[in-house]
């Protein structure tokens, strides 16, 4: 098909320049077992769908969308480089299958490159029987056109496949479906003889789908099937006759309508089997074959073991007969994590005038006058990982800074291509919504109650963690230079080891300062404008409440929380005081302390003497702050301040995560007089130690393990992350091994951190 797009107006240019083409492609459909699509909001996409056809029920229960009732005992993708591509294998007991889905990028050209994918299934047990029948669809939105070349055959379509597309961002292009060498597919059965002719084809379907609509694709084909299905199967109502097997009826029914832009491709199969999907761009003039798969994928595992060696090394002082297992554990959990990263598209769900009782003496955040009532905004994009392809497959504030420190280390820019998307989503007040549920695919998984965002609740600004870590990495890479002249005089201590490669295309920031100073002054701003919005919404009562502090400004309030909930917190039902306009909130200050902390480190970065001075006076105020208001002399910890029936200030203190606050983000001095008393309730095995760390809630409080049981004593990964980094850099040295986590692929991956011990 040759492009008209040439005489259309150019759409926004999609890579920035400079940006490493590979990028563009990737498994950003991380809702899905298998979808790719391109960093692009209305384009091309594909998904694979499966079902077993050892009786009629199974496609009740056809895969696609990643889902824990489905029954899969895993799918991991045990190697994933953001540059080249990665494996991932999945295991369908229900249906006794074992996929394999390899990924392969091939550069070139002008628009984004090439790729391969292959899909191969193999029986979990050969003793039984695997009968598949697999699904692969191709869904063009937007601005384009997509037609099958292949000739249509009422029967089906035997041997390879091609299609032809075209979109002002991606140009030409062509796509093929090719079958492996040795499929073998399900030829004997009930009435075979009557579907001879299909019989070994691939079955074919096409069809137009509305605009905002295609990621609907697994009810539309479904319903093309097993319509049909109902039409052939009418004639065999008679018990004594008996229903022709499955695989001879539940085809897709080899229709194309006009104008179709959704095209899926249908095969069986029994036992192992293989087929290569192929896109091509036509600007880089490339053929690809099974060939390119058959080296290229090896090329890719043996290339990523070297790398991920070289990234996160093992510990010389580890146990050696721990190290393949270990090695083994870590690459799955960082692969997983970079190739559960998502590319969102789509409209929010904003109500800016709700409020719970104890926030409306507040002020109401500006911007959309007297309206009110939910809203949809207008669409936006988002690059993000996600902390559960099944849960929840989006983006998380609170996730996301943790997310970016590990995928940092492993790919710096490609961390700073996702930074600066969440750093965009920043609204000119200020605020940027903690979830990030765009479109109706993303609403489609999240419950109706939490659809809506509210734009004065906030989350913990974990994204401060990226660019300190950032920073960080830029000193380390650039150490022949002095702090003052990379504007590091005074810097934070980072709360991860810095010491990478960086002589990769993964690291060009850190080759070049000046690229380093231009991302950050790009993003100073809109992260001026975010820490300005926490301290005009979140900021707390000092004054009112007749407290002694040297600051009478720097105390903060969460809002948005419940009754027994502060979910804008992160720790959603942490023990907490009753709400209260009055209260003043520890893990909110010490998350402030450290944002002022990072501002005046980026100011002075990229020359903002003045503004850096100012960072450095706040940053000072919050810190004594927090000795004044939230340090407890009876209990020997720091808490969160509420007031009584009274107007009387009180602690409310609860042993747990939230009393570590000022510790795990590194914001006391290794000279605090407080520093004993937190170190013995670390270690206290009666509170928080255990053998497998560091428990969210002590053992001894009378809530713990009980209600919800989220944040009431389960382990969570990235809490013993901050605490070890915390020990490691600041503090005098302490072993700590991390042993189990909570089923989260993000937090979840810090483990391969903790084991590499980069902190």
């Amino acid at each position: 098909m040759k492009s008209v797009w040439l005489l259309l107006p150019l759409a926004p240019a999609i890579l920035a320049q400079g940006v490493n083409d590979t990028l563009l492609w990737g498994p950003y459909r991380p809702n899905l077992y298998f979808g790719l699509r391109p960093r692009i909001p209305q384009s091309l996409m594909t998904g694979l769908m499966w079902f077993g056809t050892q009786d009629y029920q199974s496609i009740t229960r056809t895969r696609h969308a990643c889902d824990q009732g489905d029954g899969l005992s895993g799918y991991t993708w045990t190697e994933y480089d953001t540059r080249q591509g990665g494996v991932q294998v999945l295991h369908d007991t229900p249906n006794n299958v074992k996929i394999t889905t390899e990924f392969l990028k091939v550069p070139g050209g002008d628009h984004g490159g090439s790729w391969a994918a292959r899909v191969k299934g193999e029986p979990l047990n050969p003793d039984l029987p695997s009968r598949i029948s697999t699904i692969f669809y191709f869904g063009l939105e937007g601005i384009g056109g997509l037609e099958m070349e292949t000739d249509e055959d009422d029967n089906g379509i035997e041997g390879e496949i091609k299609l032809t597309g075209s979109t002002p961002e991606l140009d030409d292009f062509t796509l093929r479906v090719v079958d492996g060498p040795n499929n073998t597919v399900v030829t004997e059965g009930p009435h075979a003889h009557v579907f001879e002719d299909r019989l070994g084809k691939t079955q074919f379907f096409g069809q137009p789908i509305p605009a905002g609509n295609m990621w609907q694709a697994r009810e539309v084909l479904l319903r093309a099937i097993i319509v049909r299905a109902q039409e052939v199967i009418a004639p065999y109502q008679d018990p004594k006759m008996g229903v022709p097997d499955p695989s001879f009826v539940l085809h897709l029914p080899n229709d194309v309508f006009t104008g179709s832009n959704l095209f899926a491709y249908q095969k069986f199969f029994e036992g192992a089997f293989e087929f290569d999907v192929f896109y091509e761009s036509a600007s880089s003039k490339q053929k690809l074959s099974s060939s390119t798969l058959d080296h290229g994928i090896p090329a890719l595992t043996t290339s990523y073991d070297q790398r991920f060696q070289s990234v996160f090394p093992y510990p010389s002082d580890y146990p050696p007969e721990k190290q393949e297992s270990l090695e083994a554990f870590s690459k799955a959990i960082t692969s997983n994590l970079v190739a559960g990263v998502g590319y969102f598209y789509g409209t929010s769900i904003v109500d800016r005038k709700f409020s719970y009782e104890w926030d409306e003496d507040e002020n109401h955040v500006e911007g959309d006058g007297d309206e009110s009532g939910a809203k949809l905004t207008e669409p936006k994009a988002l690059l993000t990982a996600t902390p559960s392809r099944s849960f929840f497959p989006r983006g998380f504030y609170w996730d996301e800074g943790f997310h970016l420190l590990h995928i940092g280390q492993w790919d710096n820019d490609f961390s700073l291509e996702i930074l600066k998307d969440w750093i965009d989503l920043i609204d000119d007040d200020g605020w940027v919504a903690r979830e990030q549920i765009l479109g109706e695919e993303a609403r489609s998984k999240v419950p109706d109650e939490f659809q809506t965002q509210v734009p004065n609740y906030a989350n913990p600004p974990t994204l401060t963690m990226a660019v300190t870590a950032f920073i960080s990495r830029v000193k380390a890479a650039s150490s022949g230079l002095t702090d003052q002249a990379l504007g590091m005089g005074g810097a934070q201590i980072p709360i991860f080891d810095s010491q990478l490669p960086t002589s990769g295309v993964e690291s060009r920031y850190l080759q070049s300062p000046e690229l380093a100073l231009e991302f950050l002054k790009s993003i100073y701003k809109p992260l001026k404008r975010h820490y300005d919005w926490f301290r005009r919404t979140q900021r707390g009562q000092i004054k009112q409440y007749s407290r002694v502090a040297r600051s009478r400004t720097e105390g903060y309030r969460w809002r948005g929380r419940s009754e027994l909930h502060v979910l804008t917190s992160g720790m959603d039902d942490y023990p907490r005081g009753p709400p209260h306009a009055g209260e003043l909130h520890l893990d909110l200050i010490s998350w402030m302390a450290f944002f002022s902390r990072t501002m005046r480190e980026i100011a002075g970065f990229v020359g903002e003497k003045e503004d850096e001075i100012s960072f450095g006076e706040i940053e000072n105020a919050i810190l004594q702050n927090i000795e004044d208001l939230h340090w407890s002399e009876s209990e020997q910890m720091y808490c969160d301040v509420n007031v009584d029936d009274d107007d009387e200030s009180y602690h409310v203190c609860h042993k747990g995560y939230l009393s570590l606050f000022p510790f795990m983000l590194s914001l006391l001095p290794p000279t605090s007089p407080h520093l004993g008393a937190i170190l013995d309730l670390l270690r206290d095995p009666n509170h928080l130690w255990s053998p497998y760390g560091l428990r969210s809630l002590s053992a001894s409080h009378p809530e713990f393990g009980q209600g919800e049981n989220y944040w009431k004593g389960p382990i969570w990964v990235q809490m013993n992350y901050l605490a070890l980094s915390a020990l490691h850099k600041q503090y005098d040295p302490m072993t700590g091994e991390g042993k189990r986590s909570h089923p989260f692929t993000g937090w979840t991956s810090l483990v391969a951190m903790i084991l590499a011990e980069k902190y």
